[in-house]
């Protein structure tokens, strides 16, 4: 399973596997990563798995859609590579992906 590090509001990093076809957000749950919220339960209606891409990863997991896009207008603090961590799929080569996560209360 690919490993993604979650860096939480304190700056420390968390560490979790996650499978392949799960989303960011489901890998972020079940690690208990703090600050993922994730209130809707991963259908793309609340901004509160909002996190980050680094920098060195954005071009590797991309953008959001158009859904994500306006859903993203909801997040605190948007920035140029904020995503929906519940958008973003766990695939082999994002292993080493790093996530930064945003404030989501």
């Amino acid at each position: 399973m690919p490993k993604v590090t979650f860096i939480d509001l304190e700056g420390k990093s968390h560490q979790c596997d996650i499978a392949n076809g799960l989303s960011v957000m489901e890998g972020a749950i079940a690690g208990g990563v703090p600050g993922i919220l994730a209130i809707c339960g991963g259908s793309c209606a609340c901004s509160t798995c909002h996190a980050y891409v680094d920098d060195a990863w954005a071009d590797k997991v991309g953008g959001p859609n158009e859904i994500e896009d306006a859903t993203l207008d909801l997040a605190n603090d948007r920035r140029t590579h904020s995503r929906l961590t519940c958008q973003i799929t766990m695939q082999p080569e994002f292993e080493g992906l790093v996530i930064h996560v945003a404030k989501n209360d």
